[in-house]
C-alpha cells in the first residue's frame, strides 16, 4: 500500500502552526511543517496558513525564495492548496494592509473592513460567525448551516469575480469568508481554531481526491 504524501504546512514565520498540525493530526492526516524548497515541490497538497501583516508575509515568502515554487505548484501544476487567513489574503493581488503585489491567483484584492465610526462593531472582527455558503464544493461537504467558525481580521477579500466566492459571512456587512478557484482554496476564518466543524473541513480537504 501506498504510503500517504504529508500534506505542507509552509512555514514562513507567520505565526504558530502548531495548532494546525495539531488538528491534522487528530484526524490522521500525514503533515508536515516546512519551508524546503523540495518538500514543496514533492506536495500532493499544501496548506499556506498565515497572521500579520499583508507586506510582511509576501517579503517573508520573497527572502525564502517560495514564490517562484508555489506559481509553479499552484498555477501550472494544479496542486492543492487551502490558504488561511492571511494565506487566503496572499492570494490577492494587492492589500490596502501594504504595497507589495500579492500572489494574484485569484483575481480579487484585500481591503480594510470599512464599519462606521458610529458603529459599536470593533475592529478587529474577532470571535465566532457562521456561514452563507454561495456554491457547491467539497470543502463544505456535510457542513451544518448552524455551523460557527473563529475569526480574527481587520482585512478581508473582495473577489472581482462572484464564481470564486465559496462563502460570505456578516460584520457590518457582508464579506467573503472563503473562496474557491479550480485548486485554490481560502477561509479567512481559522479552522484550527473552530472544533468540531474546522475539524470536519480540515478532514474534506484534505481526504478529497
Amino acid at each position: 500500500m501506498k504510503e500517504l504524501s504529508p500534506i505542507i504546512i509552509i512555514d514562513y514565520g507567520m505565526g504558530n502552526l502548531g495548532s494546525l498540525a495539531n488538528m491534522l493530526k487528530k484526524i490522521h492526516a500525514p503533515a508536515k511543517i516546512s519551508s524546503d524548497l523540495e518538500d514543496i515541490e514533492s506536495a500532493e497538497k499544501l496548506i499556506l496558513p498565515g497572521v500579520g501583516s499583508f507586506d510582511h508575509g509576501v517579503l517573508k515568502l520573497q527572502e525564502l525564495n517560495l514564490i517562484e515554487t508555489l506559481n509553479k505548484k499552484v498555477v501550472r501544476d494544479k496542486t492543492p492548496i487551502l490558504g488561511i487567513c492571511l494565506g487566503m489574503q496572499l492570494f490577492t493581488k494587492t492589500s490596502e494592509e501594504g504595497v507589495q503585489q500579492g500572489l494574484g491567483w485569484v483575481d480579487a484584492k484585500t481591503v480594510k473592513f470599512n464599519i462606521d465610526k458610529d458603529s459599536s462593531l470593533k475592529i478587529p472582527h474577532m470571535g465566532w460567525d457562521t456561514l452563507d455558503i454561495k456554491k457547491s464544493h467539497f470543502l463544505m461537504q456535510d457542513t451544518d448551516n448552524n455551523a460557527m467558525y473563529y475569526f480574527v481580521h481587520s482585512f478581508h477579500v473582495v473577489c472581482n469575480r462572484s464564481e470564486d466566492v465559496l462563502s460570505t459571512s456578516h460584520y457590518g456587512y457582508d464579506f467573503v469568508s472563503s473562496l474557491a478557484k479550480d485548486n485554490i482554496i481560502g477561509v479567512q476564518f481559522h479552522p484550527e481554531k473552530s472544533h468540531k466543524y474546522g475539524m470536519k473541513l480540515l478532514e474534506n480537504f484534505c481526504n478529497h481526491k
